[in-house]
């Protein structure tokens, strides 16, 4: 029994991280685009939107899962790790969008609230993926 509880609360510390982490992706992306997010996805249905925010969650919890594995049931740095590597995959996801945004024509957060789906806006959702897979194959 006691095992189990001390799994649920490692569990439950990693749960914490992954989710702060996931937070301050959403507050990145809001930043990235005109507007509010909330609102371009749950009030507009904004698709564009929508997808770069799933990309940048899913690039997010990558590097997480990468990190927890990588710890080596050693749960300190298994924490501290999934914290460090995943405000690294952050910031390296922020600085792909501006890179990405500068090498193409016009200006990405606008196209992310266009209402019509823009091919462009897959492109940005497959950098933040990429980049995740990249940042947990470098961890491991």
């Amino acid at each position: 029994m006691e095992h189990l509880v001390t799994d649920l609360l490692v569990t439950l510390a990693y749960g914490v991280v992954g989710v702060v982490l996931m937070a301050v992706g959403y507050l990145l992306v809001d930043l990235a685009t005109p507007g509010k997010l909330h609102e371009l996805i749950w009030v507009e249905r904004n698709r564009n939107a929508t997808l770069l925010l799933a990309s940048n969650l899913l690039g997010v919890g990558t590097v997480v899962v990468a990190a927890i594995v990588a710890s080596d049931d050693d749960f300190a740095l298994g924490l501290v790790g999934a914290a460090a590597y995943g405000i690294l995959g952050l910031v390296i996801m922020a600085a792909a969008f501006v890179l990405l945004d500068v090498a193409t024509p016009g200006k990405l957060g606008e196209l992310l609230v266009d209402p019509e789906p823009h091919p462009a806006v897959w492109i940005s959702a497959t950098v933040h993926v990429a980049t995740g897979a990249i940042i947990a194959a470098a961890i491991s």
